[in-house]
């Protein structure tokens, strides 16, 4: 789709109500939502994160979507595909300036750049124990996208028509860290399998973005 037409369609979802749970299930892991059901969130203290959905227009002005490939570390998100985004600093007024902060350090795109469309369901990851708050922005021009080298491996500029086609919607076992030859609910992008709590919020933008 001509980011022309993206751009004029985007502010519909403004009053639109977040389908939330409803669309995160259809890309949750079986294992993930036994254990989201069983959850006893008393003492566990997660930490608080915010992430940016960004669209833009690509050199070819369609949609582009921005992901990022993870660095590998020693964590349980080690490698992973995912929006740019991360964890509170104490300068940051609310976690829509956290997900702005962290979206320029990451892809560099600045954040004056960046127009705040809607804040979508909050999500709680078990793993790694964090309440990631994502939000979905639009840049009006083609965005010089920058990895933070110590943060970033690869960006992924995901076009929105293959976002958008069920046949990028796949079944994949695979291994984690946490979790050994599971079968897995996922999107085939850009040659990366993106699943987890990335697909269960993608799950939720594409439901919104059906309806536009």
């Amino acid at each position: 789709m001509k980011f022309e037409i993206f751009r004029n369609r985007i502010s519909k979802l403004k009053k639109m109500a977040l389908p939330g749970e409803r669309a995160h299930i259809k890309l949750a892991p079986l294992t993930r939502i036994k254990e989201l059901s069983q959850i006893d969130m008393t003492g566990r203290n997660p930490q608080e994160a915010g992430v940016m959905a960004v669209f833009y227009p690509g050199r070819d002005l369609q949609t582009h979507l921005v992901l990022i490939l993870r660095k590998s570390y020693k964590g349980v998100h080690s490698n992973q595909i995912g929006f740019p985004g991360g964890r509170v600093e104490a300068q940051d007024r609310d976690l829509r300036d956290t997900a702005l902060r962290e979206t320029e350090e990451e892809v560099g795109i600045p954040q004056d750049q960046i127009e705040v469309i809607k804040e979508l369901s909050r999500l709680y990851i078990p793993p790694s124990n964090f309440w990631v708050q994502p939000y979905l922005g639009i840049v009006e021009k083609t965005p010089l996208l920058t990895p933070q080298e110590s943060e970033v491996e690869e960006i992924l500029e995901v076009r929105l028509t293959d976002f958008m086609n069920e046949e990028n919607m796949i079944s994949e076992t695979l291994s984690t860290s946490y979790a050994k030859n599971i079968e897995v609910p996922a999107y085939k992008l850009n040659g990366h399998i993106v699943w987890g709590a990335t697909g269960m919020m993608l799950s939720e933008i594409r439901e919104l973005l059906l309806k536009i």
